[in-house]
């Protein structure tokens, strides 16, 4: 069965790995292409965007796919919902997979935000000295704020850029040891970062817990209405065989 793994996460390589060494599967995994050196998975590898609903949906028919896993990045809104779309239009099965997300505990100091616009908003009343922490989309959202920010991202961000700012290209994972150390030397007092889930970078949100920092956590955009859904690779794998 030839199926089209839409990546750029841990899960999606995952899947791929597990699907490839497994009889009667043909994988194809579908990077974005927005990170100069990702992490590549096993097997037959595409990068690049489709040109929308419709350059995905012809895509889709003129490789021969029969099914297709969304496991992009939990932010990932666009590709998921042309991902739905595509595939509904030739009737073909669709799953998409996303990790929890991360979950409050005591002591955190969290501020939910539903977009990076409204996360800009909320900066100014949290403090001066911001840990931007969001990837290198998005940042221009923050270019008119008068705070200092360290923005951390694998790539440098395209576009406006807060005046006051520090560059850091690092790819994680990090550790608590590393974060709280980042944290103190720079005084940040605010962090700023999406629920995108998963223990890969959820050292971070120990660190400012046990500094008592304020932490700015944007929603994750919905998904499609009546998606499937599953949070786990054994889950994906599960709902993989079943459609052979």
């Amino acid at each position: 069965m030839k199926t089209l793994i839409l990546g750029g996460t841990r899960e999606a390589r995952e899947i791929a790995d597990i699907a490839s060494g497994e009889r009667g599967f043909e994988i194809v995994s579908s990077l974005a292409g927005r990170v100069r050196e990702p992490v590549l998975p096993v097997g037959e590898v595409r990068v690049g965007g489709f040109g929308g609903v419709d350059g995905l949906r012809e895509w889709l028919a003129d490789n021969g796919i029969q099914a297709v896993v969304d496991a992009t990045h939990p932010f990932a809104g666009g590709i998921t919902a042309n991902a739905a779309a595509a595939a509904a239009s030739l009737g073909l099965p669709v799953l998409h997979v996303r990790r929890p997300g991360w979950v409050e505990q005591d002591g955190d100091r969290w501020i939910r935000v539903p977009d990076l616009a409204l996360a800009a908003e909320a900066v100014g009343a949290l403090g001066k000295r911001v840990f931007l922490t969001i990837g290198r989309q998005g940042v221009a959202a923050f270019a008119d704020s008068d705070a200092w920010f360290l923005i951390r991202a694998i790539d440098p961000p395209e576009g406006a850029m807060p005046g006051n700012h520090e560059l850091l290209l690092a790819r994680g994972p990090f550790s608590v040891e590393d974060e709280t150390a980042l944290l103190v030397e720079r005084e940040i007092d605010v962090m700023v970062t999406k629920d995108s889930g998963g223990v890969l970078t959820e050292a971070k949100l120990t660190a400012a817990r046990a500094l008592g920092l304020a932490v700015v956590m944007i929603d994750r955009p919905p998904l499609p209405e009546g998606a499937l859904q599953v949070e786990t690779v054994a889950a994906a794998w599960d709902w993989l065989r079943a459609q052979r």
